[in-house]
This record gives structure tokens, C-alpha cells and sequence, in this order.
């Protein structure tokens, strides 16, 4: 066991271990040391004691990723009260519905939340707090006001003699206590609040230490780029890194190519932790339009050109995302199996993992050194996996998982609860296949299955992902109407720009692509159509489209 018992005593040690290390930046601006981290929450727990904040009590953090995001997120759980996590890209009416059906006491914002929110809307909240400074923004208890006026001099009488590493001492949590309610971006329904106990984070971050403590030391650098009030960045971009001493950079703006790959140089993380859609853009533009060419392509079959080749390709890109990571850890969505494919050819150093908000995230894993093309690795330490299937090997059943890392249940939802932990396995909602050493290969989602013309189940995700691999397709949606099966693709209007393709050369690439696609599949799973897109799809903060959206979209 890496960690302590209690998750805040792990946060203590790291702090009073690392005191004089960089501990959190904002991406070129500023850097605070776990020192200054350790007197942020201090004052932070002084605030909440003045203005009646007791333990258990719910605090809200809403916000693109900074320093002051991940202090007043440390802040919360050290001082015993429950964080709410809220994601910025949320609409103000979600949340306004969050806060109020949390129970949210204090809520913090950035500037840009600030702007399009109304206090009046949350009638709990004692007060609203910048993430920006701490100022007070909005407050209906004028000893919250008083208390922020006034937090050096109240600070200053604690501690006459100075702040030191033996006066951090926090909340001891215990293992079913609740740390945070995380609510659900949601890619086909509302979202829904998930009781996350102290067991759970607890574990992940030991998952961390147990995969990653050989490779990734105190005083390494790692970049926060996915958003932390989803729990895949905030357990691996964040909590992980923080109690092992690292130094973590927060991205504090849209993570575009041209201003991620001038950090990742910058930065040169040790680990890099993303979505699909990053690495899926740098291969489609850096990579795939080389290994295409004719020549490289026999060159590359060659046994010895080949390998001195592919080495070739594979420094490229590992040159380009900093040249310095262990492995790129790739989950919340599915990879595409083609640059899947070529990624593991040239030998990449890449895993790709499966996790669920409702087990903080993380499922199942695999090193890269072991890890199967296809799949998302074995279970994870502390959790059981099991397809419900009559045989799992072959055919798809529902991923069931059991373990340390699971939920409590959905905040003040007995129904949702009862349905997600029937018979007290988690019902993921995803379909897969496990293989005899327990590999785990997802298939979609039960919600998205649709159901051919003779009873054929059809996953739409695998169709999508092979018409992802064709011309100028950038992104897609399979939907059905009636017993026929249409698609909706958004083209690559960068290259469609780039080479001066107009609006009818595309349709004729598409139908080229539909007919083409339809070779490659069963007769069930046939498009008979397809709806070319003016716009993006409307996706989730983790860059899932949302689905449910666009089911009933007109051909």
C-alpha cells in the first residue's frame, strides 16, 4: 500500500514532503509551491469556519482548469465538507439546477461563469466566490464579507510565528464518507449526481501509484488539459499527481493544436492523459497522409527499412508531444481503430484505459507494454469485471463492475440508484467482450443499439468508427428510421478548404464513401443514405457527441 489509510492525510504528507516544490501553475502566468498551496487552503478553512460552513456541507467549484480551481477543490475535502464539481462548458440553466439541487452553500466561479450566471436563481448559496482572486462576488451573509476583507489579519493571529509544515493537519475522512457529488455530462439523458465516497478517490489515486510510481517522481511536470470537474482529468491530471509531489501546469485555455503542442514542448509532461480526438487530429494531419504514400507504404512492409521506418515516425510524434512521456493514457471515448492500429505498427507508446464517472473513474487498465490492440485493458486493482452474457468471449452482454471504486448511488435518486447497482454490481450501460486473460474489448452502448431489420443487434459505433478511417470524414452519427440506416457526417472542412472542394465535389466523396463502407460491412448494417452537416455535433465537455440529440434528425 502507497497511501495512507485517510485520502486527506495523504494530501497532508505530500504537502509537508514537498514544501519547497512547485506544486500548481497556470500554463505561463503563475506558479505556486505546495507551501503556498498549504496556506491558500489554511486560509480557505479559516473563511469557511467564519461564514458557518460546517462539515458535510456541500461546496460547488465551477470553472475552466486553474491553480484556484485546485485549492478551493483541496480546501473542500480537507476541511470535511462535500465539493461539488460543476463543468464550465454546463449551460447557466444546469447550473443553477446543480447548485440548488446539491445543496450547494458556497459556490466558486470563474470570470467567464460569473458572467452568464444568476445569483438569484440559487437561493442556498450563502455566497458566490471568485476563482480568479477569492474575492467575494456576490453574499448574503455579511460575515463572509467581513471575513475575506479581513483573511490576512485572521490568518496572522493563528499563526504569530509563521506558517509551518507541522500546522497542516486536516479532516481524517473515513472510507464510506462522501467526498464529492460529480454530476454526469451526459451523452443520451439528463444529468445525475455521483456520490463519490473517500473509498473511491481513495483508490484511484493507489491505482495511480501502483501503474505509474516507477515512472512518475516528485518534482516531474505533467499538463492538466482535460477538464478537472470531470473525474477522469481531476484523478489522473490532478489528485494523482498532487499527492506524488509533481508539479502540475493547468491548461487555462481551449486546448487547440497549435497551443497544446506548444506546451506539451514546453512542459514535457512525464505522462500525458487525453481524450481520442487529440491524438486522432495530430496522426490524421502529421501522420496518416505519410504512411499513405505509395512508397512509404512498400518501404514500410520491408523487414528492416520498415522498422527503422516506423522507429522514425514514432520519434515524430513523440518528439511532438514533449519527447519526454512514460505513455499517453488514452480513455474517455473510443480510439479509432485505424489509428489505433497505426499507432501500435510503429510502436507508440500509448494505452488506452475504460472508466465511468460513477467509479471515479477508472475500470480497467493495461501498461503499454502489455497492452492488446483493440482492447482497454484488464480491471483494475480493487475491482471486479464481468460481462453478462451467455458467452462472454463471443458475444457482447453488459460490463458489470464490483469493487472499491464504485458509487455510492445518485444523489437523492433511490430509482436511478436501484437500477444502476442492480443485484450490487454497477450496470455500466456498456456493451463488451472480455477474452481468457481478461481483456476487455467495448462494443457501445446498450442505449445506442439498434435492432436490424431480422433482430440483428447493430452497435453504431463500429460503423462509425470505419467511416471516421474515409475521405474528409471528420465525424459521424449512425441513426435508424424505421428498419433503414442513415448517416450524419460533419466533412473535414479544413481540408475541404485547403483544397478548394466545394459543396457538390463533397456529396460525391460521401456517396463514394457510403458505397465503399457498405462492401466493408453486413448487408444488415447498410447505409442507405447520407446527411452531410453544416455545423460540428453538439458534444459533452469530454468530447462525446451528444447523441440523443440528433436520433430524430430529418434525412
Amino acid at each position: 500500500m502507497f497511501l495512507p489509510e485517510s485520502f486527506n492525510e495523504a494530501i497532508a504528507l505530500s504537502i509537508k514532503d514537498n514544501w519547497n516544490r512547485n506544486s500548481m501553475s497556470d500554463y505561463g502566468e503563475v506558479t505556486f509551491q505546495y507551501r503556498d498551496v498549504a496556506q491558500t487552503i489554511e486560509k480557505l478553512h479559516i473563511l469557511y469556519e467564519q461564514a458557518g460552513i460546517e462539515k458535510g456541507d456541500k461546496i460547488a467549484v465551477c470553472g475552466r482548469n486553474q491553480a484556484y480551481w485546485g485549492m478551493a477543490f483541496l480546501a473542500t475535502l480537507t476541511y470535511g465538507a462535500v465539493a461539488v464539481p460543476i463543468l464550465h462548458d454546463f449551460h447557466p440553466e444546469q447550473i443553477h439546477q446543480i447548485v440548488n439541487h446539491s445543496e450547494a452553500r458556497l459556490l466558486f466561479v470563474s470570470d467567464q461563469v460569473w458572467a452568464k450566471i444568476e445569483a438569484e436563481e440559487m437561493s442556498g448559496l450563502i455566497g458566490i466566490i471568485s476563482n480568479t482572486d477569492y474575492r467575494i462576488l456576490f453574499t448574503r451573509n455579511q460575515t463572509l464579507d467581513i471575513s475575506r476583507d479581513n483573511i490576512n489579519k485572521l490568518f496572522g493571529e493563528k499563526y504569530p510565528d509563521n506558517f509551518l509544515p507541522e500546522h497542516v493537519s486536516y479532516h481524517k475522512d473515513k472510507r464510506e464518507e462522501l467526498a464529492l457529488i460529480n454530476y454526469t455530462s451526459g451523452t443520451t439523458s439528463n444529468s445525475k449526481g455521483v456520490m463519490i465516497p473517500y473509498r473511491a478517490i481513495w483508490s484511484n489515486t493507489e491505482f495511480g501509484y501502483e501503474v505509474l510510481s516507477r515512472e512518475l517522481h516528485p518534482g516531474d511536470q505533467v499538463l492538466s488539459m482535460l477538464p478537472m470537474a470531470h473525474m477522469y482529468g481531476m484523478a489522473f491530471e490532478f489528485l494523482f499527481e498532487f499527492t506524488r509531489g509533481v508539479h502540475i501546469n493547468f491548461l487555462t485555455k481551449m486546448p487547440t493544436p497549435a497551443i497544446l503542442l506548444k506546451a506539451l514542448a514546453d512542459i514535457k509532461p512525464r505522462i500525458i492523459i487525453c481524450v481520442p480526438l487529440i491524438i486522432e487530429k495530430i496522426v490524421r494531419k502529421a501522420v496518416l497522409p505519410k504512411v499513405k504514400d505509395s512508397k512509404i507504404r512498400i518501404l514500410m512492409a520491408l523487414p528492416v527499412v520498415g522498422k527503422q521506418i516506423k522507429k522514425r515516425i514514432c520519434q515524430g510524434m513523440q518528439k511532438a508531444l514533449g519527447g519526454n512521456f512514460y505513455e499517453v493514457i488514452i480513455g474517455g471515448a473510443a480510439i479509432n481503430a485505424e489509428i489505433e492500429a497505426l499507432l501500435k505498427n510503429i510502436g507508440f507508446n500509448y494505452t488506452v484505459g475504460y472508466g465511468a464517472t460513477e467509479c471515479a473513474p477508472i475500470l480497467s487498465y493495461e501498461d503499454w507494454h502489455q497492452f492488446r490492440l483493440g482492447s482497454c485493458g484488464k480491471s483494475a486493482p480493487r475491482m471486479m469485471l464481468k460481462i453478462d452474457s451467455t458467452d462472454p468471449q463471443n458475444i457482447p452482454g453488459e460490463i458489470l463492475a464490483k469493487g472499491d471504486n464504485v458509487m455510492l448511488g445518485y444523489y437523492k435518486n433511490q430509482q436511478a440508484t436501484a437500477e444502476a447497482m442492480a443485484d450490487g454490481w454497477y450496470h455500466t450501460g456498456d456493451l463488451g467482450i472480455m477474452d481468457t486473460e481478461g481483456n476487455v474489448f467495448i462494443k457501445g452502448r446498450i442505449k445506442n443499439m439498434l435492432l436490424g431489420a431480422s433482430g440483428q443487434n447493430i452497435y453504431p459505433e463500429e460503423i462509425e468508427d470505419k467511416l471516421n478511417s474515409l475521405t474528409m470524414v471528420q465525424e459521424c452519427v449512425v441513426i435508424q428510421k424505421g428498419e433503414k440506416l442513415y448517416a450524419l457526417v460533419y466533412p473535414d472542412m479544413e481540408q475541404a478548404k485547403a483544397q478548394n472542394i466545394g459543396e457538390t465535389e463533397i456529396k460525391s466523396i460521401m456517396e463514394q464513401n457510403r458505397k465503399y463502407l457498405n462492401t466493408q460491412i453486413p448487408a444488415y448494417e447498410q447505409i442507405c443514405g447520407i446527411r452531410i452537416m453544416d455545423t460540428e455535433f453538439e458534444k459533452t465537455p469530454k468530447r462525446s457527441i451528444k447523441r440523443f440529440l440528433y436520433k430524430d434528425a430529418e434525412i
